[in-house]
């Protein structure tokens, strides 16, 4: 293997093997955990004909990924350990996937950063000052460019489409020398080859590439990457010629943008680029797949007219439009992959409504041309139930990680083939019967509280105007008031004494006496800062979504239910899986113990309830605003019970309310509309006298939205937010429905 691209190897999960016979199948297939759900533990010795799965979580089960990668960074262990650790990650899924029965394995899906970055590498197109001369790809350039090092900034990272995955934003211009400079692609196919896995190499399709890209710096802003396209075809050309010459037999191109709101240019990049390829791509089969939304028409026109493809990935769950599509014309002769299984959530398939789905896409492909498969890479949910022993047994039934879904994928394409085994699917209706008539799910007065909200739009009954006039005269501001964000820096000690808090081995007596020290250490500083506004710096919270949902009802926690955010970066989302209550005062407490320290205002500290659902994951049995409506409520007593205990300012943070947004325009505001609702819901019931501020990422976009659409808007009042720690100051805009003021976002703890 060449030595320096084993340093950008992909991973993948590590799982004990199990011998049976002359089969062997990963041990979380075969569990006899009492904890596990009954229809998850059986094996499906028969290999199923039509079984795809677009890519799979890499950080491992337990984070192994993580915690190999930042010991590496830490200069702790060598490349070599980390080229280890991924090998034997990688070796396992694709082992796992191979005997669970997945006929259309993916390879070149596992990344030790992020998939587009591995595509940067393929192409060369290293900004220069990383100092690059050209040859293959390492670990020094490939880290440089995703975190930065000590003489230059990493390059950019957003949001990757509407997940709560981010990418590294390849930086283009007409400058850019583009060549084969990571042979990645080609390395882990002959990886997987060798141990007798024959997969799919997975590449980043070269106009989604191009689309995901920005304008270097120095380059104009209008300039446009998609002229760039014919220079880097040649390399995706070079990559196909090894593959085929390595033995490939299909190869998949991901190609999302495809689902975006594209125009004719764009259209015709995606036609101009595979014809580009057809001669390159003679003699293998071609999957193009989409992901996260339904592909518009003429983009479905486009796509299923390309020559060079054999077979179209779509997402038929948050693309069940795209059905309509199907039914209405697909080209014959070619494969349908249909992602029936959800890759975003961690609920488990309901196999009978699936499979009724498949039966009819089966009457128009033809039954040898439909392939059964996840919606998009299981990367966006937690990766193996057989590790939540703690979780609750009838909760626990309900759902499904990524080794789950790989076997609903298998227990699917076999039902297909006439092979369906009928004890597994009984045992799933049986789990689904189960949370439809449960009454842990379902909460009466939650639900007649949520629809009495239908008739109010809960716009504050009073003007902007009188409500400043009124908070400052009890607040005696001036005019330009400082405050912080929030959360303060918790030391090793704070989290550890919560940790043994949490474990039952310190009291807690000796719990509060140890937080209150800490809060009035947070108080004297901003008082010596002279700050008007304070906050308690949070010491008692564990993570600004995780704290709220331990104390609200309708929400299950995992183990070790993570998921990558971005590079060793992952999150524990929380489980909403019933309606959503708050059954006492979450925050009261520690907000009146700091108020009693200072004679300044200390602010209550709450986050809000779309920032809860958006970094949650979230009850698919409803609509994603009924469960944020009833969030809302739950926080709106909150705010309201702050306020009898004397706090008069009060923040409300929203700081992924942009996550939630919608990936085509004609979406977004009926998204905004109940968003933004939901938050005046959370403050609709208090005094004139009680300022509540809502910092968020998007507040400029709320406000384009409501000035648009004339709903008032006018910039009353401004509050200028001194952050303490990053050092930036924001200005504040507000409607008349509240007192809200812009800040950068409030960071979600990332573990």
């Amino acid at each position: 293997m060449n030595q320096v691209s084993q340093h950008i190897l992909a991973p993948f999960t590590s799982l004990r093997v199990i011998s049976v016979g002359s089969l062997s199948f990963p041990s979380s297939l075969t569990t006899t955990n009492s904890n596990s759900p009954p229809f998850l533990l059986r094996y499906f010795s028969v290999r199923a004909m039509a079984s795809h799965v677009v890519g799979y979580p890499r950080m491992g089960p337990k984070r192994e990924l993580k915690f190999a990668l930042e010991s590496f960074w830490d200069g702790k262990s060598s490349a070599e350990d980390l080229q280890n650790v991924a090998a034997d990650l990688r070796s396992s899924i694709w082992k796992q996937m191979s005997d669970a029965g997945i006929k259309f394995i993916p390879s070149n899906t596992f990344s030790c950063y992020d998939q587009v970055l591995d595509t940067t590498a393929m192409l060369g197109a290293v900004p220069p000052r990383y100092g690059w001369n050209g040859g293959e790809i390492g670990f020094d350039v490939y880290f440089s460019m995703a975190r930065g090092n000590a003489s230059v900034p990493a390059m950019e990272m957003t949001k990757w489409f509407d997940t709560n995955y981010h990418y590294i934003v390849p930086e283009l211009g007409p400058e850019v020398n583009f060549s084969y400079a990571s042979h990645k692609a080609v390395i882990e196919y002959k990886e997987a080859k060798a141990l007798g896995v024959d997969t799919v190499p997975v590449l980043v399709g070269p106009v989604s590439y191009l689309l995901l890209s920005k304008p270097a710096k120095g380059v104009e802003k209008s300039f446009s990457v998609l002229s760039l396209i014919d220079k880097i075809l040649p390399v995706y050309q070079e990559v196909v010629a090894e593959l085929k010459a390595a033995g490939a037999t299909w190869i998949q191109f991901d190609e999302p943008k495809l689902v975006m709101d594209l125009g004719a240019h764009e259209l015709q990049a995606f036609t101009h680029a595979y014809s580009a390829l057809e001669a390159s791509l003679s003699g293998l089969n071609v999957l193009i797949e989409t992901y996260f939304a339904d592909v518009p028409v003429e983009a479905y026109k486009t796509l299923i007219s390309l020559k060079s493809v054999t077979g179209f990935g779509f997402d038929l769950v948050r693309g069940t439009k795209t059905l309509d599509l199907i039914k209405g014309g697909f080209p014959s002769g070619k494969y349908l992959f249909a992602g029936v299984v959800d890759g975003r959530n961690i609920w488990a398939n309901d196999l009978a409504s699936s499979l009724g789905v498949l039966h009819a896409l089966e009457g128009i492909v033809g039954k040898d041309k439909l392939v059964v498969s996840t919606s998009c890479s299981l990367l966006h949910t937690a990766v193996d139930l057989v590790n939540e022993p703690k979780l609750d047994k009838e909760i626990k039934s309900w759902l499904a990680f990524a080794a789950q879904k790989v076997v609903e994928v298998n227990a699917l394409a076999k039902a297909l083939s006439g092979q369906k085994d009928e004890a597994f699917f009984s045992a799933n209706a049986a789990a689904q019967a189960s949370r439809k008539s449960s009454p842990r799910v379902t909460n009466e007065a939650v639900q007649q509280a949520a629809a009495a909200l239908k008739g109010s739009d809960h716009r504050r009954a009073t003007n902007v105007s009188d409500r400043l006039d009124a908070q400052q005269k009890k607040l005696n501001l001036p005019i330009l008031p400082t405050t912080t964000i929030g959360s303060f820096p918790q030391t090793l000690e704070l989290r550890r004494v919560r940790r043994e808090y949490k474990a039952k081995k310190v009291s807690e007596e000796d719990y509060v006496e140890a937080i209150k020290k800490e809060i009035n250490k947070v108080v004297k500083l901003q008082e010596e800062l002279d700050i008007d506004v304070l906050v308690h710096g949070e010491p008692e919270r564990n993570d600004m979504v995780e704290y709220f949902g331990e104390q609200l009802s309708g929400f299950a926690f995992t183990a070790n239910g993570w998921v990558q955010s971005y590079g060793s970066r992952c999150v524990k989302p929380p489980i909403i899986y019933g309606d959503v209550s708050r059954p006492k005062a979450m925050t009261v407490f520690w907000s009146s113990l700091a108020q009693s320290m200072s004679k300044r205002p200390m602010k209550g500290m709450l986050t809000g309830p779309v920032t809860i659902l958006n970094w949650s994951f979230v009850r698919n049995d409803q609509p994603r605003f009924e469960t944020c409506y009833q969030i809302a409520l739950a926080i709106k007593d909150e705010v309201e019970d702050l306020e009898k205990a004397g706090i008069t300012v009060i923040q409300i943070d929203e700081a992924a309310l942009r996550e939630g947004l919608p990936l085509r325009k004609s979406e977004h505001a009926f998204y905004l509309n109940w968003a933004v609702h939901s938050f005046r819901i959370t403050n609709c019931g208090v005094e004139d006298s009680t300022q509540e501020n809502f910092p968020t990422e998007i507040l400029v976009h709320i406000a384009s939205w409501i000035l648009g659409r004339g709903v008032g808007g006018r910039c009353a009042f401004v509050w200028l937010y001194w952050h303490l720690f990053a050092g930036l100051i924001m200005l504040a805009l507000v409607d008349d429905t509240t007192t809200m003021s812009w800040t950068d976002p409030h960071p979600h703890v990332l573990l």
